[in-house]
């Protein structure tokens, strides 16, 4: 094999390998950014339950004293 081709391929293989770390970086980036919106999507609905479930104990209690 001819030194020159070995040369251009492991140029090409480096290349390939910092598109696919640079790549690699950006999921992790967004896989982190999701990660954190979903716990913050979480504690919102957790608190939307909570008052929801308050909502319908006052509503029963009014409907009692009715």
């Amino acid at each position: 094999m001819n030194l020159q081709l070995l040369e251009t391929k492991i140029d090409a293989l480096i290349e390939v390998s910092e598109k696919l770390s640079d790549e690699n970086k950006m999921l992790q980036q967004s896989q982190a950014e999701l990660i954190s919106e979903r716990a913050t999507l979480l504690e919102k609905n957790a608190l939307a339950c909570s008052r929801i479930e308050d909502m319908i104990t006052r509503l029963k209690a009014m409907e009692i004293n009715l």
